[in-house]
């Protein structure tokens, strides 16, 4: 999968993007990441990518021309195409769902924008998708840029090693992720549950998927909606709820 990413300021992703499972990624050669500064399309001696607000109003929005000059060199660097996601807090909330379809592409570029954002017709003209990692409101955005990065980079094959990794992460299944213990098996006066140091790998499966629904119910109810349980499950998390698990 090849990323391309369109910022002012790329010296913030190099930290971040230079550790743990984005770079051995990226040295494995299932990802490439490739950042580029906008300002370096921007005309003029002081290469100026922003500019005031038509209408008045504080802040500085980004001007088009160097966005679009970007944009249009970059799809030049390689004959791939794919999503173009444009971070944003008025976009489409990033969830597992969106992080697997953009996995499944081939080439994926983000735009990050800074000060008041994006004047409109970056949005209007080369996003095709809009996204934000939560309500509220960062100083750019790089740092949900490379939020979407780490989570869309775990979802390719071979990036984490196992298989079963990404299978048995929270959300993969529609439901918060169970707690994990590992040794001692005694801390502190704190006890691993005996089921899992059982062995019996049934039983343990049993133990998890409860553990899911019960996580679930509690942190992330609105999960739940919707989602197929079996008689046995639902009945068993109502005891549950009413005894104030």
């Amino acid at each position: 999968m090849r990323i391309d990413i369109l910022t002012l300021f790329p010296g913030m992703f190099r930290g971040p993007f230079d550790e743990s499972i984005i770079k051995r990624a990226v040295d494995a050669g299932l990802v490439s990441i490739n950042l580029h500064n906008i300002r370096d399309w921007a005309e003029g001696k002081h290469q100026v990518a922003d500019d005031y607000v038509y209408g008045g109003g504080p802040g500085m929005v980004m001007k088009p021309e160097p966005v679009f000059a970007a944009m249009e060199a970059v799809l030049e660097m390689a004959p791939e195409r794919g999503p173009v996601v444009l971070m944003t807090p008025a976009g489409r909330k990033f969830g597992h769902g969106l992080t697997v379809e953009l996995a499944a592409a081939e080439r994926l570029i983000v735009l990050s924008g800074h000060y008041e954002g994006f004047d409109a017709r970056v949005h209007e003209h080369l996003a095709t998708h809009e996204v934000s990692i939560g309500d509220y409101v960062l100083s750019g955005g790089e740092l949900p840029a490379m939020v979407l990065v780490d989570a869309v980079v775990r979802q390719i094959p071979g990036a984490l090693g196992s298989p079963d990794s990404v299978e048995e992460e929270s959300f993969s299944a529609g439901l918060l992720e169970a707690p994990h213990y590992t040794r001692p098996p005694e801390f502190r006066g704190w006890q691993v549950p005996d089921v899992l140091l059982s062995g019996h790998h049934a039983e343990v499966d049993k133990w998890r998927r409860r553990q899911n629904l019960l996580l679930t119910a509690r942190r992330r109810p609105d999960l739940l909606e919707g989602l197929p349980l079996s008689n046995e499950e639902k009945e068993w998390l109502s005891e549950q709820m009413e005894q104030g698990f």
